[in-house]
């Protein structure tokens, strides 16, 4: 054999016992099983598996566990490669319905033997040894698909009055009882939407920091921003009586309670508004005495509230109101009737 064919043959040899080498050390790695310590993992539920059901692990989507895992060290290395790339913990998804609990109504996971089952750790060469909890309460609510008004609230939770919502109202699948949707708008949407309408998606708080939105988004439109209203006191006041022509031929009002009345007038005004209001021609309340009012003869008749001649362009516009719009003055009158005119000397009576 020549020094070629020699050399040929000491490297196969050397290859072989390479070979050989990996084996054995592939065979040591899968044949010694190491049982790191206990390693923390989560269990999420999986939202997509049905929307006429919420699931939750007491009114949460997700539990902290404990697992043990025992399995050779490559198949650790290849977790802890997998888990470093994703950057989360360990994650196992519930599914109810493949659990066979998705019957509305309370239910107790095993842990252990649910975790057993997972694909992706039996793949790797892992098995679970052990874990804690070892049992987690399970919550099923039905869901049914209904429409909600959609209203609009402030970051700050202040609810908030929008010109336009468009739709008005979102279908959405909701625990019973559930009465609207949301939308939360910043100050800066706030101010946006005063001249442009501007896309918003619709939510429900089935639990504390949880919210299920809805598929699609609603338009909204703000009213023009109102001007910054102050408290003012209108004095002296001023009252008319109005009162139909066949009410006149026949009596006279008389305001039991004039002083009362006529007290200053609390409103919430612009500068501008005020002004108009005081300087109108117009009266500033007005009494309504009808026809009717004449079957209770001379008695006094119950109090009723005056109306406000607020000026009607400022009154549109949100610059004028009453202070305490529940708490109208209110006239108590009575109607007097009017002596008889006397007859001229040389008439019939």
């Amino acid at each position: 054999m020549g020094a070629a064919g020699l050399r040929r043959l000491k490297y196969g040899k050397i290859a072989i016992v390479l070979f050989l080498t990996v084996l054995i050390w592939v065979w040591a790695d899968l044949a010694l099983d190491e049982t790191p310590p206990a390693r923390a993992a989560v269990i999420a539920v999986d939202e997509s598996s049905s929307e006429t059901m919420w699931v939750s692990f007491r009114q949460k989507q997700s539990a902290d566990i404990k697992v043990t895992l025992t399995g050779p060290h490559s198949a650790f290395v290849a977790l802890d490669r997998g888990l470093r790339s994703s950057g989360r913990k360990l994650t196992f998804v519930f599914d109810a319905e493949q659990e066979r609990m998705s019957e509305p109504g309370g239910h107790s996971l095993d842990v252990l033997a649910f975790l057993q089952k997972a694909k992706a750790l039996k793949d790797l060469g892992l098995k679970v040894k052990s874990c804690m909890p070892e049992f987690i309460d399970v919550n099923v609510v039905a869901l049914a698909k209904k429409p909600l008004p959609v209203e609009c609230f402030k970051e700050n939770g202040q609810s908030v009055k929008a010109q336009s919502i468009d739709p008005s109202n979102v279908e959405m699948f909701v625990p019973e009882g559930t009465r609207t949707a949301r939308v939360k708008l910043s100050d800066a949407e706030i101010k946006q939407a005063r001249s442009v309408a501007i896309e918003k998606t619709p939510y429900i708080i089935l639990a504390e920091g949880l919210i299920k939105y809805a598929v699609a988004p609603v338009r909204i439109m703000m009213p023009p921003e109102q001007k910054l209203l102050t408290d003012y006191s209108i004095s002296p006041a001023t009252l008319s009586i109005a009162l139909s022509p066949a009410l006149r031929e026949k009596y006279t009002a008389e305001v039991t309670n004039l002083t009362q009345v006529l007290s200053p007038i609390a409103i919430r005004a612009t500068d501008e508004a005020k002004r108009a209001y005081e300087l109108q021609q117009l009266p500033h309340m007005t009494l309504y005495i009808f026809d009717d009012d004449a079957k209770r003869g001379q008695a006094e008749q119950p109090p009723r509230r005056v109306v406000y001649n607020f000026p009607e362009d400022f009154v549109r516009s949100g610059e004028i109101e009453l202070k305490n719009p529940d708490q109208p003055a209110e006239a108590k009158f009575k109607l007097i009737p009017l002596s008889p005119v006397e007859t001229p000397p040389g008439r019939a009576k």
